[in-house]
């Protein structure tokens, strides 16, 4: 609560439109809030590896500050939170290769983590009062849904092999606890990259341990697991922290213009030219944005995925209308100087849904 000295600092970015759920385009900046579960006694050491992160992360681009903090009720749980200038930045960070390797150190001496990431909507005294500081202009609506992907990578000439292993299984139990539900998952390939897109109600972390403990599922990994061009032990907690760290897909922004309406699912993949990964992601989040406004847009739900080079495209469509009602015959040119060939439909593998999707 403000008192009658204290300033809100007001938002000074651009208006999205409200069909936005989730967008990391608004410019606001971003909080980061890590929580950390510590192995007794390995206190100091992660101490001495946050002390040494800190000092590569004070010199990347978009970050601003960053704050360890310890709890004085039990002195293995720790806080990390840093601000960014804005979303990208951040992401363009932490999904590196140099991010990887920069927390490799901390690894062997932590339990647990679990990383949240919020824009700053509004903020009460201090220097932010009196300075420009771009915050969220409103809070968004959303449908209470979490959207992920992860991707990788097969080994040429086992694209039909890994097609037929992935399509073929047993959807595992939605249920993941009293609040939590596995809702739909999607699986396209392109070439022999795979895309498996979730969506999730409740805890998203949650509800991928629980799919990674189903046997059924653990069968299927396992089973592609020799067409892998990254080789990862699943059994090996810290080849597989590796592995889905490196193949971890975001959802940069969703954009619901109808979320009840049933429609055709298609995945779109946009081959984006070295380092302009996310500038392609973020001008087919403005065209999607636009298209939005249209009533007579076919288009009813659009996610967009981003990490690297790879911007993936998620898209239902107005049954009836067609893969092209997804994928224009024609880009415009600002997208087309940012590519590296044509956005291409990505083949289907199979797309599950719960019965309480």
């Amino acid at each position: 609560m403000t008192t009658t000295t204290e300033k809100v600092s007001q938002p000074s970015t651009r208006q999205v439109s409200k069909r936005v759920s989730q967008s990391v385009f608004d410019g606001s900046r971003l909080r980061v809030v890590l929580l950390v579960d510590v192995y007794d006694g390995a206190q100091q050491q992660f101490l001495e590896a946050y002390e040494e992160m800190g000092k590569q992360v004070s010199s990347v681009p978009g970050h601003i500050s960053d704050q360890l903090c310890q709890s004085i009720e039990n002195p293995s749980q720790w806080l990390i939170t840093s601000e960014w200038e804005s979303a990208p930045p951040f992401l363009a960070w932490v999904n590196s290769e140099e991010h990887v390797r920069m927390v490799q150190p901390m690894h062997s001496c932590i339990r647990d983590t679990r990383s949240l990431r919020f824009h700053i909507v509004r903020e009460t005294g201090g220097e932010a009062a009196g300075t420009e500081r771009r915050l969220q202009t409103a809070p968004r609506i959303g449908d209470g849904v979490i959207r992920h992907a992860i991707t990788f990578t097969v080994k040429p000439g086992s694209e039909q092999k890994v097609k037929e292993i992935l399509s073929d299984y047993a959807s595992p139990e939605a249920r993941v606890d009293e609040r939590t539900r596995l809702l739909r998952t999607s699986l396209f390939m392109r070439g022999n990259r795979v895309v498996r897109a979730v969506e999730v109600r409740g805890d998203l972390l949650a509800a991928l341990r629980h799919v990674a403990r189903q046997p059924e599922v653990r069968a299927v990994e396992e089973a592609i697991n020799p067409y892998l061009e990254q080789d990862r032990d699943l059994n090996d907690e810290e080849s597989a922290r590796v592995f889905f760290t490196r193949a971890a897909l975001p959802a940069v922004q969703h954009l619901g213009a109808d979320e009840e309406a049933e429609g055709e699912r298609y995945a779109l993949s946009y081959p984006a030219r070295s380092g302009r990964g996310m500038e392609v992601a973020e001008l087919l989040a403005r065209q999607d944005e636009a298209a939005a406004e249209d009533p007579d847009s076919p288009v009813l739900r659009s996610t967009i995925f981003q990490r690297d080079d790879v911007v993936v495209r998620l898209v239902d469509v107005r049954p009836g209308h067609g893969p092209e009602a997804a994928l224009p015959k024609s880009a415009p040119a600002p997208l087309t100087a940012l590519l590296d060939g044509a956005a291409a439909r990505m083949d289907f593998v199979t797309d599950r849904r719960s019965p309480d999707a």
